[in-house]
């Protein structure tokens, strides 16, 4: 249990310095077979590789035909058309809501939450600037839209956050539609309501719209050349209905919406190869990332520590959801990755929750839901790629991860001057 603790700790503290996962996950995975009495090369090179490779072998199709898709819909101009049009409509004087809208209904539609992050924000710099609202307030209604209902709660949202769970629970994306919709109320509502209590606090203490200082992340948008909003939205809806209406599988899905979005704009042939190659190149990487944390995960599996772990979660006081949202949450915060964090946590208990399912009458459908909104908790911490992706666009400090290393430097050098005094030597 120690090694296991210890392994977690190591990887969460690797990752929020901003080391890649990719060599993070199976350093820190020695470290857990180290204390588990594994041989070290052998746990490397099967139960790791194994626990790696299997990921990559279920998912790398979703991730590589995701990343074409939304590289296609932002190369395109339709993910541009459609919030354009979507942020005309609400009009400035709603630019929190313009925002959060916006990047909801491209997330919802299939798009890449890192694709909708470079698509928002000149919309949301121009919004923000007419209705003379402060920049800082950007990151907040891009992740309210992007990164919490429409990635974990929405019934049939095509994010992965909620793809995932369907191979562990043999449910579907519209799993526990009633829990979705309650879940998106109080993320969508409370979100809001936030943002607007923020949004007055800056406008009493008279802090506005400032011009960023560098401009380097702002492309300047011709909306005469985007194409037909009415037609950018086709594929999105393709991808929508055929996976939820017609119960297509996710692969089918985007393929449909890939094809799509060239057919609409097929007047733009010519960089179609180049956005394509670009996306499937993009996909390695974050496939890889995620199936790191799993390789990690597969490792703790595979210790004497684990059945005391698993028996200690699985006995959390009230419903085994409890259990499961603890796990997923802890797990997806050290990891700094909610699909990562998720996939470590079911690859590990899925079939427990799935015995505890069965024997306590439980819809595997509310083990579904539980995992993909626990995933979008604790992966929000300041070493997530997605919220260092946001705040990186945006040109705005990630002071909280600098406020976080402010107090570990005050500790440490607390320590060393106790070390360094009398104190311990009288």
């Amino acid at each position: 249990m120690l090694g296991i603790l210890l392994g977690l700790v190591l990887l969460m503290f690797l990752a929020f310095r901003g080391y890649s996962i990719i060599w993070v996950a199976p350093v820190t995975a020695l470290v857990v077979g180290l204390t588990g009495g594994l041989d070290l090369l052998d746990m490397y090179k099967t139960t790791y590789m194994t626990g790696l490779a299997g990921y990559v072998q279920t998912w790398f199709p979703v991730f590589m035909l995701g990343a074409i898709f939304g590289n296609l819909m932002d190369y395109t101009g339709a993910a541009k058309s459609i919030a354009h049009w979507l942020t005309k409509v609400l009009g400035a004087k709603r630019a929190i809501l313009s925002v959060v809208v916006g990047c909801a209904v491209l997330t919802y539609g299939g798009i890449s939450l890192f694709v909708v992050v470079f698509a928002m924000y000149p919309l949301a710099l121009e919004l923000f600037r007419e209705a003379n609202i402060t920049r800082k307030l950007i990151p907040g209604a891009i992740a309210l839209g992007s990164f919490t209902f429409t990635m974990t709660a929405v019934p049939g949202t095509p994010q992965i956050q909620n793809i995932i769970p369907t191979k562990y629970f043999g449910t579907t994306a519209m799993a526990a539609p009633v829990m979705g919709i309650a879940a998106t109320l109080v993320l969508f509502i409370g979100g809001m309501m936030w943002m607007t209590y923020r949004e007055k606090k800056f406008t009493a203490k008279g802090e506005g719209f400032v011009e960023p200082e560098k401009k380097g992340n702002v492309e300047a948008i011709d909306y005469s050349l985007l194409p037909n909003p009415l037609l950018s939205f086709l594929p999105l809806l393709a991808v929508i209905l055929t996976m939820n209406l017609l119960e297509w599988d996710i692969v089918i899905a985007l393929l449909c919406g890939i094809l799509l979005s060239m057919a609409v704009s097929f007047q733009k042939y010519k960089g179609f190869t180049k956005a394509v190659s670009t996306g499937a190149v993009g996909s390695i990487t974050a496939i890889l990332n995620t199936a790191a944390a799993v390789g990690f995960g597969t490792v703790v599996k595979s210790v004497p520590g684990f059945k005391t772990l698993t028996n200690a979660l699985l006995n959390i006081p009230g419903t085994p959801l409890i259990s499961e949202a603890v796990a997923v949450n802890l797990l997806a915060g050290a990891t700094g990755s909610a699909s990562g964090g998720m996939s470590i946590a079911l690859e590990a208990l899925g079939a427990n929750f799935m015995q505890v399912a069965a024997e306590q009458g439980i819809d595997p459908q509310a083990f579904h839901r539980i995992a993909s909104l626990a995933s979008g908790g604790l992966d929000t911490l300041p070493h997530n790629g997605a919220v260092l992706t946001l705040l990186t666009v945006t040109g705005l400090t990630p002071y909280y991860r600098f406020h976080s290393c402010y107090y570990i430097r005050k500790l440490r050098n607390l320590l060393i001057r106790l070390i360094n005094s009398d104190i311990l030597y009288s």
